[in-house]
């Protein structure tokens, strides 16, 4: 089993080119798997062509009873596809024991995001008597301007901007490029935060990471959250907001204002055009909501 569950990763992260996010969360999943095998067991894990369906429904079953998250289970069922699917390309196991298992309804819920007031207030938070300030707020425009994952705006060196093209270079999930709009604000601040990190003295190695700290090392997705929550305070603003909410702000403002959805699903960098419509029922509660405001009979 363990054998088998390396030999998977090892695919996943040679052929599928997936990213380290992506190879841990598999991990995680097959582990899971494993434990729950100990326990029925003990130390001699059955081969994987000795895992039925019958095996696997119990194993959703007893995380269903222990009151697991449908997202969860969800997951980790679709991990063991994958990994009985690429069992089937080996040879080492001749059906897909997890593929008549049916997967739990995941609850649709909609994605917190921020109005265009409230995403004013928050880029206008970073204090000017900070020398960092300015990469505060470079950050935080980049993110809303071209709807940026956190390990994205991270990811960013200095030779993905181009400015005169008003255009950024993004590399997303699975490791795909895209290009993202670079709007004028974001462009002013990344442009000021530059002269400031110039003046900090930081060393300019030859791939240099576009937002850095004290030290001149590259960012993590941790520090942005840090610094997100700080603003929030300052400028006080729910503090649900995570750096994804300004991804779903930027998604919805622009359905809000009339682009469409399959633009906005190349700006996002989604695969699926299903994992970007949530974003449609997004602007409809939020015209919903502005009119029962409005209309005189609404309510």
């Amino acid at each position: 089993m363990h054998a088998a569950a390396d030999r998977f990763l090892d695919y996943l992260r040679v052929e599928r080119n997936a990213s380290p996010l992506t190879l841990k969360s598999y991990r995680e999943d097959l582990t899971a798997l494993a434990e729950y095998l100990g326990h029925i067991y003990g130390e001699q894990l059955p081969e994987p062509q000795g895992i039925d369906t019958q095996l696997l429904r119990g194993y959703l079953a007893g995380m269903h009873d222990a009151g697991y998250a449908a997202t969860t289970i969800a997951r980790r069922l679709a991990s063991l596809r994958s990994f009985f699917r690429f069992g089937q390309r080996e040879g080492w196991t001749k059906g897909n024991p997890a593929r008549p298992l049916r997967t739990p309804r995941k609850p649709r819920r909609l994605p917190h995001f921020l109005s265009t007031e409230e995403i004013g207030r928050l880029l206008s938070a970073p204090s000017a008597r900070d020398p960092l300030a300015a990469r505060d707020r470079a950050i935080l425009e980049t993110m809303y301007s071209a709807g940026l994952r956190v390990s994205e705006v991270v990811g960013l060196d200095d030779d993905d901007l181009d400015f005169s093209g008003g255009l950024i270079t993004v590399r997303g999930k699975g490791k795909r490029e895209r290009l993202a709009p670079l709007g004028s604000f974001a462009a002013r601040a990344l442009r000021t935060w530059q002269k400031v990190r110039a003046e900090l003295s930081q060393p300019a190695p030859a791939r240099r990471a576009v937002f850095t700290n004290r030290l001149g090392g590259r960012l993590t997705t941790r520090s942005v959250a840090r610094l997100l929550e700080k603003h929030l305070k300052a400028s006080g603003l729910d503090g649900r907001t995570t750096p994804h909410s300004l991804r779903h702000s930027f998604a919805t403002h622009l359905l809000d204002r009339g682009a469409d959805i399959r633009s906005v699903q190349e700006l996002l960098g989604h695969k699926s055009l299903t994992t970007t419509q949530i974003y449609t029922h997004v602007s409809t509660a939020s015209l919903r909501q502005v009119y029962e405001r409005a209309h005189p009979r609404a309510r």
